[in-house]
């Protein structure tokens, strides 16, 4: 056996809080350090694929080097480009609904969030209804989920062989960790933890004479964005391009001008921002949830205090204009946010590593995706939930030797939705009547079906809540979006993608585009009946 070259992911127990401690230091040293065994033998080749699921917490397309953005080729994710470079890159890949939950509801089941039944944040999964890991399962599949779920408060009922989450949205330094009859806090850092509970598995647990379904999620780049301390300064002396639209004045859109997720407005000045009183001080401004940073051992904190305080001195002592404060506050967003999925692309780098030095990597379909996009400054945002490019598009890229070419891309239009079926089909598994999403296996090949969808449907539900966006549902064509806010702000919002990428342009009302709305109208009515929507309703 040979085992991942990266020492950080070694985390030790920092103390039990109930149960036994079942993450031994022998355990993780097998898993990790080289031995003179010889690899387990690959199985054999009419045995269907393994898979290995890898799915980052509101990773932007724009912040993948496969995607070609400029961010991209400032912060790197030659991991993740591993991925794509041999196997196929999905171009356009959306959400249902571009919010973690439901978003990952619709990927377990290949049902929209009005028939699986969680369409918010907060609701109850029903666990008991078909999932693709249960499926895998019954056809013979080896089932486990380790990292973060947040849906429930853990996969109990969803049948997995193993299971090892993170409490609710688990904490960047040092969080709580959940297992079936226990619950510990393991210190170190969360996306190198969940690094070394999939390794452990594959290394400990995994049984070679099954295929396996590993899902590894990771809580990065999520907010409040903690890098691992050996990239907290990876980007201080970078500047990162400002979106044109970084100070939008949302004319022509209501719901836009509404909302509560500006960068420059919006973010917790300490929680987020990572920003201190005072020149010299190492007190954080407002921070909302300090357990977050309370959670840090001390020499954790100290090192994490002097990492940081050049930085925020000067921006102190700078005594900054208000537009010079916005612009400050996109850089060290962008620092922190390119930072932690430097190390979700660490991670990744590590798993296939493992699949190469153990035989493991010609029988394996690696997928990595996001639960959704996010935005990265456009329009002056983070988070998501809006129907915009940025939060409806989510990376996906998918490798599997002999049967993706090497290098291929797809400009299909595919969903989250897409996934249950095609891992499904892979595995030889019939897939239920009611999944409404489609096998993306036709795919593989770079070439799209004739009868494949050409256009999208959206719909998100949560308000009120956080960050104050409205419920909408909407439809996307290949050159069209059209979007309808429902609620207290009722409106209409029609973009053409071609010549308004950026979608600052609301041409719902524009004679000139009277006909190609009056279409996209048609085409959304059709899509709610074809996927069963109900009326509008806002809770």
């Amino acid at each position: 056996m040979t085992a991942a070259k990266n020492d950080s992911f070694r985390p030790a127990v920092r103390r039990r809080v109930t149960g036994p401690v079942r993450l031994a230091a022998s355990l993780v040293l097998a898993a990790l350090a080289a031995c003179a065994s010889p690899p387990p033998q690959s199985p054999p080749a009419t045995q269907p694929p393994n898979i290995l699921f890898i799915m980052a917490d509101d990773h932007a397309v724009q912040a993948v080097g496969a995607y070609g953005h400029a961010l991209s080729r400032l912060a790197p994710t030659p991991n993740i480009d591993r991925i794509a470079a041999g196997g196929i890159v999905f171009r356009q890949s959306f959400v249902t609904n571009s919010l973690c939950g439901p978003s990952r509801a619709a990927m377990l089941t290949g049902k929209y969030g009005h028939i699986n039944g969680f369409t918010r944040n907060g609701d109850a999964f029903d666990g008991s209804q078909p999932t693709w890991p249960r499926a895998l399962k019954e056809a013979g599949y080896q089932t486990a989920v380790v990292g973060k779920w947040h849906i429930n408060h853990t996969p109990k009922g969803l049948e997995f062989d193993h299971w090892q989450v993170f409490d609710d949205q688990g904490e960047y330094y040092n969080p709580t960790v959940l297992t079936a009859g226990t619950e510990r806090i393991d210190e170190g850092y969360a996306t190198d933890l969940v690094t070394s509970y999939a390794l452990e598995w594959l290394e400990e647990r995994r049984d070679p004479s099954r295929p396996f379904a590993l899902l590894v999620h990771h809580k990065a780049p999520h907010r409040n964005w903690m890098p691992p301390l050996r990239y907290a300064r990876r980007f201080e002396n970078t500047k990162f391009p400002v979106p044109d639209t970084y100070f939008d004045d949302y004319a022509g859109r209501p719901a836009a001008a509404a909302q509560e997720m500006v960068v420059y407005r919006d973010m917790y000045e300490g929680h987020d921002l990572k920003m201190t009183t005072a020149v010299g001080s190492s007190e954080l401004r407002y921070d909302r949830w300090p357990d977050h940073f309370g959670r840090m051992t001390d020499a954790q904190r100290a090192e994490w205090d002097a990492a940081y305080k050049a930085r925020n001195d000067a921006m102190n002592a700078a005594d900054l204009n208000v537009r010079d404060m916005a612009l400050w506050k996109y850089q060290r967003y962008l620092q922190d946010y390119l930072a932690t999925v430097a190390a979700v692309d660490d991670s990744v780098g590590a798993l296939l590593d493992y699949l190469d030095a153990n035989g493991l990597a010609a029988d394996t379909l690696v997928v990595y995706t996001s639960d959704q996009g996010f935005f990265l400054g456009e329009h002056g945002w983070f988070d998501k939930r809006f129907m915009y490019e940025e939060s409806l598009r989510t990376p996906l890229v998918m490798r599997l030797p002999g049967r993706i070419a090497p290098g291929s891309e797809s400009q299909a239009m595919v969903m989250n939705i897409d996934y249950a079926p095609t891992f499904m089909a892979l595995a030889g598994v019939g897939v239920p009547a009611d999944v409404q999403g489609e096998s993306l296996v036709p795919l593989f090949g770079g070439q799209v079906p004739a009868d494949w969808r050409d256009a999208i449907y959206y719909q998100y539900f949560e308000y009120p809540g956080f960050h104050s966006v409205r419920p909408h549902y909407g439809v996307r064509s290949e050159r069209y979006k059209l979007i309808r806010f429902y609620g207290d702000i009722e409106a209409w919002e029609f973009y053409d993608l071609e010549r308004d990428p950026a979608e600052t342009h609301n041409r719902a009302d524009d004679p000139a585009y009277a006909r190609e709305v009056l279409a996209m109208q048609a085409a959304l009515g059709q899509l709610r009946e074809q996927y069963r929507v109900p009326g509008e309703r806002t809770n």
